[in-house]
């Protein structure tokens, strides 16, 4: 990158860290030492390898007591997707003699629903449970789907789109009644909001790094003691066997690092992001008459806000386009869903009740650690001179046509 695009990009405003965050500096200070020093195998048996053999298993038990876990129940994968895919096809092929029945929510990251696809091909039944306008499951209608084939529900802790949060505890609660595996995708809720593993009854957690102010690249899924699952990958044996490979230790001290940050700062955090959505959102519907919110308007991540305008949904990306012409960098969704460019309708909006048009017309401001509230009054500002610039077009454009 040159030296004028290193300047662009750090007076840039970062808006979109449900995406992904940038590594807090205290994140990458923590990793140094085991690319540069430390670098051992963490399988060997010299000195080397025993270091960070001791290291690999201190950064495990930091990650499971941030989430109420013991530490031979986390097990580091590369990613959150790799996590989901480990969690549905694990259970489903160690289970299949039960049942062949998995419940998952309409909302779900792709990734959760195209490995759904997957294992409908290899002969499993998936119920789409259905959410409100709010973007929550109903409990009854969970309660209903469960039958005795059932292996698995899947519900994920918070939206990524919306940021919606569901009654985690309660889904846990039902599924402990009906003896099926719960699994829970908490990759964008994990160190922003409270998560026991045993006070919500989870089975299986998903959860990653990036998320979270750590490397990309590092991820881990949760597998509660005595539950019946499938190794991921064969090989040397590493991560007690379920998921060989060479341990990423750098990757996996920073995970830690950013896990053990994210908790000690999680309620402070969580007052200020929601004071920035909160003035946010009240600029939306104080300045904006035709704006309207997508998600719940308080069981919501605290840094995340998802609105839209009447009658600008096909213009959504002419309006991020025109913000990151001047800097500041917004979402219309999932990132995971936008690589091919093509800026499909959001199938999370048209499961809160929004029609195909509309569910192309979202944006999303993820504000994070890192936001000032300087930056949303700039971003308020900017949105109002984009929001012109557009209306002035669409009525250009209507004189043209008369």
């Amino acid at each position: 990158m040159s030296a004028n695009n290193q300047i662009m990009i750090k007076n840039r405003i970062y808006l979109d860290n449900a995406a992904t965050t940038c590594i807090d500096e205290r994140v990458l200070q923590a990793m140094i030492p085991s690319f540069s020093r430390e670098y051992g195998n963490a399988s060997s048996l010299h000195q080397f390898g025993t270091h960070a053999k001791e290291v690999l298993e201190n950064s495990r038990a930091t990650i499971a007591n941030c989430i109420g876990a013991h530490s031979s129940e986390i097990y580091f994968t590369s990613s959150g997707t790799e996590s989901n895919n480990w969690a549905l096809k694990s259970i489903a092929h160690a289970n299949r003699h039960k049942g062949r029945h998995i419940i998952v929510s309409a909302i779900e990251h792709d990734c959760v629903l195209n490995t759904c696809s997957w294992l409908v091909d290899q002969g499993f039944f998936v119920t789409y449970l259905p959410v409100d306008s709010d973007g929550i499951i109903d409990l009854m209608r969970l309660m209903e789907t469960i039958n005795p084939k059932t292996i698995l529900v899947s519900v994920m802790h918070a939206n990524n789109e919306i940021g919606t949060i569901q009654p985690i505890k309660e889904i846990g609660r039902i599924c402990q009644e009906h003896k099926v595996y719960f699994h829970s995708d908490a990759c964008q809720s994990f160190g922003k909001i409270p998560l026991d593993v045993n006070e919500a009854h989870i089975d299986l957690l998903t959860i990653n790094s990036h998320k979270i102010y750590g490397p990309k690249g590092i991820g881990a899924l949760y597998v509660r003691k005595g539950v019946n699952i499938v190794p991921l990958l064969h090989g040397g044996g590493q991560e007690a066997g379920m998921r060989s490979s060479t341990e990423n230790i750098p990757a996996i001290v920073g995970f830690a690092k950013a896990s053990e940050l994210c908790m000690q700062e999680m309620k402070q955090e969580a007052k200020r992001l929601t004071a920035l959505r909160e003035k946010l959102t009240s600029y939306i519907f104080s300045d904006c008459s035709n704006a309207y919110i997508n998600g719940h308007s308080d069981k919501r991540l605290p840094g995340h806000l998802s609105f839209s305008f009447h009658g600008l949904e096909g213009e959504t990306i002419r309006l991020l386009l025109l913000l990151d012409e001047m800097g500041i960098a917004v979402s219309a969704g999932s990132a995971c869903s936008s690589n091919d460019k093509s800026h499909n309708a959001s199938h999370v909006l048209q499961a809160i009740g929004l029609n195909p048009f509309e569910a192309r017309g979202a944006i999303r401001v993820s504000m994070g650690r890192f936001t000032t509230d300087n930056e949303v009054d700039i971003f308020i500002d900017s949105m109002g001179q984009a929001l012109t610039s557009l209306t002035s077009i669409f009525s250009e454009n209507s004189m043209i046509n008369r």
